[in-house]
């Protein structure tokens, strides 16, 4: 069965194998197929949902709705995200202003089926709305009921700064980032984590798999697998496509006796090592079949000896990404999408 963990300095556990339904559901997989991964990974212990109302433009939180209709609610952690651009896109149909939060949540609440959510995430930084507008919306759903807690995805050191300080003059708790992170991708280890560190917030990771790299299927100098995502033009190879270079590739594929030798798959092994890190609350994981999630809820529990995570350097340390600017340097008046996700 899967370990729980505190999300940030509360008192909310979560489970750390968290299943994300961003791809998949209205997307990849029918909604049949979607509902019964999902009781799979309710079966295997898994009590943690994340999803966003942009992903498939509003349809994955309806199939996510269905799938845990029925479910004993206060068993159940549900998360949802507000920014991107959903429905017509008119004006107000994206970003963090008080009237977008407001009328983003009621929304999410009727697709997903429930009174509230527990976790609320501002999917990215709102550069055209006054922070101190989006924290005290946030600060009156937390009142409401509609949100039990506050939480961001890709926000730098600084903005997790001065979004926890406001949070806390206005009565509530910041707990929680949801950055991208793998063995791959580890730009939140030089500043973010070391703030959140400071300030009582967890990571919930996204991409622990570096969008499936890190199961060693795609292999130097050969085209990428059939039906991959890396094949996948309408939706997923541009996403994937700068993991692809052959020294990334060649350095994934010397991961396999590292994983051999810890007694662990190679998506096993990528989950594991985010999960080492003791800021990391949750690895986000999702699956287009339900036997998909029998082999990543194995990543649960595991320990990686020293000597496993120095071998995992020694393999891929040279073609990560630490570079924090790679991903946070965006102008003051954009709306960025940072790192690979939509």
């Amino acid at each position: 069965m899967v370990n729980h963990r505190y999300l940030g300095n509360s008192g909310l556990k979560v489970s750390e194998i968290t299943y994300g339904n961003w791809v998949t559901h209205g997307l990849q997989v029918d909604d049949a197929k979607a509902i019964a991964t999902v009781h799979r990974a309710l079966d295997l212990g898994i009590t943690t949902f994340d999803t966003a109302d942009v992903y498939a433009n509003t349809v994955a939180e309806t199939v996510l709705g269905k799938a845990l209709a029925g479910q004993r609610r206060e068993s159940l952690e549900i998360f949802t995200k507000v920014y991107l651009p959903t429905g017509p896109k008119g004006p107000n149909d994206s970003g963090l202003s008080r009237k977008h939060i407001l009328e983003a949540i009621n929304g999410s609440l009727k697709r997903l089926g429930t009174d509230h959510v527990d976790l609320y995430q501002a999917h990215r930084y709102d550069y055209e709305t006054p922070l101190e507008e989006t924290m005290q919306a946030f600060a009156d759903l937390v009142r409401q009921g509609k949100a039990l807690y506050i939480g961001v995805s890709e926000w730098t050191a600084e903005q997790l700064r001065e979004g926890h300080a406001l949070a806390k003059d206005l009565g509530f708790q910041l707990i929680s980032n949801q950055p991208q992170y793998s063995m791959l991708w580890r730009v939140i280890e030089g500043k973010v984590v070391p703030a959140s560190v400071d300030l009582g917030i967890s990571q919930v990771v996204w991409s622990p798999m570096a969008q499936g790299v890190l199961s060693g299927k795609y292999l130097p100098g050969q085209p990428a697998p059939a039906g991959s995502r890396a094949t996948d033009e309408k939706f997923g190879a541009s996403v994937i496509k700068r993991l692809l270079s052959d020294d990334v590739l060649t350095a994934v594929q010397r991961l396999k006796p590292v994983a051999d030798d810890a007694g662990l798959t190679m998506p096993q092994l990528a989950i594991a090592w985010v999960l080492q890190n003791p800021n990391v609350a949750a690895a986000l994981v999702g699956a287009s079949r339900p036997e998909q999630l029998d082999d990543t809820v194995k990543a649960s529990g595991v320990t990686l000896e020293p000597a496993i995570m120095a071998a995992i350097d020694d393999a891929v340390g040279a073609v990560a990404v630490t570079d924090p600017e790679e991903t946070y340097s965006v102008s003051p008046k954009s709306r960025p999408v940072l790192g690979l996700r939509p």
